[in-house]
């Protein structure tokens, strides 16, 4: 793994699996709501064909979604799907395949849509990082390009991603529910990938990982987040002074380069502290704390729980419930 890749160091770090859950096949009229999503979470949906007004209720706010469109939900926030006429929805009918997915159907004859929604699970205690680091509305575009610079881009790949997906809910095949979960798997990596490379990423680490003097620092904390970093190393890395560096990284995260290096080590100790043979001590040392009280107190700051509750949490198997399949 290159050091430079943040993505996979995080992916490594948290496990995040998928879920295709429905295809929709709707004409004009028609609107789907969502819920809140439980905490660990993102649900998804993907416009295979036509188009989509997503609204949020909490916010008020309403965008545009055409074909190619995925939109990723990281903070679980409710939300609305709809045709924008309107008009009173067409009542859907609904099949469930041998594969678990549910086909749900109108009989609408307006504008036709086609629409996979499923959602991603993101293994406790790890989904606090998710939230406090990705938008609550991530939007990315997949779409065919021509000629070689653009074969090999997110936004190509994401567009083979799709048809893959759509290809396998379209038929009842042998192993196609294990199929289109790993092809879910994959679409929240390159969605993350392809918005890190768009021309104006959106807040959060996104925008962090994209700004090309800040890169570097981004990087180096996620290959190795135990070392014991200095402001000052990390902005002569990106080749500003610190107090650049620091409100750099402020604007386009919302917290400090500290602030972001303690959930990096803490999502490492919950995945060391599952391990029953090493000791809390050795947790804290393995993720940069010398003083095993002060990573209790980090510990218990950002996580909700001391370390032994964790673990007990973890022995017991409950940071491991997935909703039945």
């Amino acid at each position: 793994m290159s050091e430079v890749d943040w993505l996979s160091h995080l992916l490594q770090m948290i496990t995040v699996t998928g879920q295709l859950e429905v295809r929709c096949a709707y004409g004009a009229p028609w609107r789907v709501t969502w819920g809140r999503a439980a905490a660990n979470e993102i649900p998804y949906h993907v416009i295979v064909k036509g188009r989509a007004i997503l609204e949020d209720p909490e916010t008020r706010t309403a965008r545009e979604l055409l074909s190619g469109d995925i939109v990723l939900l990281p903070h679980g926030a409710a939300h609305v799907l709809h045709d924008g006429s309107g008009q009173t929805p067409i009542r859907p009918h609904e099949s469930v395949g041998s594969a678990g997915w549910m086909l749900s159907e109108n009989d609408g004859q307006g504008e036709q849509l086609d629409l996979l929604c499923g959602r991603f699970f993101v293994a406790p205690p790890h989904d606090r990082l998710i939230r406090n680091y990705l938008p609550t509305n991530l939007v990315t575009r997949s779409m065919d390009g021509h000629g070689d610079e653009s074969i090999g881009s997110a936004s190509n790949q994401l567009a083979s991603l799709v048809r893959l997906m759509r290809m396998e809910s379209a038929g009842d095949r042998a192993g196609g529910r294990a199929i289109l979960d790993a092809l879910s798997s994959a679409l929240f990596t390159l969605v993350l990938r392809s918005a890190s490379e768009a021309e104006k990423a959106p807040e959060g680490l996104l925008a962090l990982a994209s700004h090309p003097r800040l890169a570097p620092a981004i990087a180096a904390m996620f290959a190795d987040p135990a070392r014991s970093w200095k402001l000052p190393d990390l902005a002569g890395m990106c080749g500003m002074s610190r107090a650049t560096f620091m409100r750099h990284f402020r604007d386009r995260l919302g917290c400090s380069a500290l602030d972001l290096l303690t959930d990096l080590r803490m999502s490492l100790a919950a995945n060391e502290l599952k391990k029953p043979a090493i000791s809390t001590e050795a947790v804290a040392e393995t993720v940069g704390y010398q003083s095993v009280s002060a990573f209790r107190r980090v510990f218990a700051e950002r996580m909700g729980m001391t370390p032994g509750e964790w673990r007990r949490l973890a022995h017991n198997g409950e940071q491991d419930a997935r909703p039945g399949i």
